[in-house]
């Protein structure tokens, strides 16, 4: 961020807490120390921070990896947090969907702020640029039948970047209670937030956001659960190796998963290696625990050591390059026998490695079931219940 902007922010962030700014800065030290960082994530409740990435990093020089080069990771801010920590921890946690919401808000730290009561109406929506494509209506709406929520909407409501501060002006003053993020906008809308969980942090990216009713911003991402839940629970993947195709977003969000289910390495493959940089460098340094490497996609010859294969590229997307894979399929065909390939494209429901993949009888899992995963997750936080994944599912598959 420049810093005259986050000199910006933290002078407006400090004059609505009424501190001054030297306050507000001390309340955001440093609170994780590198042992934590290092163990699997996965918590009953979302996990807020206080700090910002680079930060967090400098804690935890002393048990990363080697980096590759010396580069700057980009500041990542969000505002002080009002959440308690919990510090419990699961080695490894399971895909099913809960009977129960994760994310039933807790422990909140007394306030003397008169109670806002909430009046408004079930308004959801999604928010990204271009939507024409988007499934998201369909299974939200279906998930809130499941739950017997009649009067409630959800909106596709197409944003470029430059339309993304008066957007959020329009979903506070219009009642929303929540909204979805797709891209370009995971990352920008993160300077809006007052509250981030640990998922949103850790991926440098916000998918799902909750509007209190004194319009205060709380940012998660639901990404990394549904690519974790998507995981049929017999694949075990402790110990195992998995390969990664692509350096974007969805990569970084698989990558989160990933660790929490004992992964003890994971190469990416990319067509540009310069471009992933930062990336490799954040994730030694956050994950100390599995090791990293960074390899040329075109260059792809065997595949024989994984134990999984992610595709989180575009290829293979309706409307982009979709009767192309991103690997050969003689690459394919040197995968392990009990080797499970992931696609986290989920339009068209089966993409062309997919199909390749079955032919060649590997294990396959597609974009779709993450898709509704994030959907009933996002969902969970909105309402503290979980929506009914079958119906959802159905609706998606209607709609395809």
């Amino acid at each position: 961020m420049n810093p005259e902007l986050y000199e910006r922010y933290l002078a407006k962030k400090a004059k609505k807490l009424g501190i001054s700014v030297e306050e507000l800065k001390a309340q955001n030290a440093p609170s994780f120390s590198s042992s934590e960082t290092s163990q699997p994530i996965q918590s009953a409740q979302p996990q807020y921070v206080q700090q910002t990435i680079q930060s967090q990093l400098a804690q935890q020089e002393t048990v990363m990896q080697p980096e590759t080069v010396k580069s700057e990771v980009p500041s990542y801010i969000f505002g002080p947090s009002r959440m308690n920590e919990d510090t419990q921890t699961q080695n490894i946690p399971q895909p099913e969907v809960i009977s129960q919401s994760p994310y039933t808000v807790q422990n909140l730290e007394p306030t003397t702020t008169p109670e806002i009561k909430d009046t408004r109406e079930n308004k959801f929506a999604l928010i990204g640029y271009p939507l024409g494509h988007s499934l998201s209506k369909v299974i939200h709406e279906a998930g809130f039948k499941s739950l017997g929520i009649e009067k409630a909407s959800y909106d596709i409501l197409e944003t470029p970047p430059e339309e993304l501060v008066d957007r959020i002006k329009s979903l506070k003053s219009e009642g929303y209670k929540g909204f979805n993020v797709t891209i370009p906008l995971k990352l920008p809308v993160s300077l809006f937030v007052n509250e981030v969980d640990k998922y949103a942090d850790l991926a440098r990216a916000v998918n799902t956001v909750y509007i209190e009713a004194d319009k205060s911003l709380k940012a998660y991402n639901t990404d990394v659960i549904g690519f974790r839940r998507a995981i049929p629970k017999d694949i075990d993947l402790r110990g195992r190796s998995v390969a990664i195709l692509g350096t974007g977003g969805a990569a970084h969000a698989a990558c989160v998963a990933l660790s929490e289910l004992g992964v003890k390495r994971i190469d990416f493959f990319t067509r540009n290696i310069p471009n992933s940089i930062d990336l490799m460098n954040y994730v030694r340094r956050q994950f100390p625990s599995i090791t990293f490497d960074v390899y040329q996609i075109e260059n792809i010859r065997s595949l024989s050591e994984y134990d999984m294969l992610v595709n989180a590229t575009p290829i293979g997307m309706l409307g982009k390059a979709g009767d192309m894979m991103p690997v050969e399929i003689s690459a394919l065909q040197t995968l392990k026998e009990d080797a499970a390939v992931y696609d986290v494209i989920y339009n068209p429901r089966k993409t062309v490695l997919i199909k390749a993949c079955e032919k060649l009888h590997l294990r396959t899992i597609t974009g779709l079931d993450m898709l509704i995963y994030q959907a009933v997750a996002a969902q969970e936080i909105w309402f503290g219940n979980t929506p009914d994944f079958k119906d959802m599912k159905i609706a998606a598959l209607e709609a395809l």
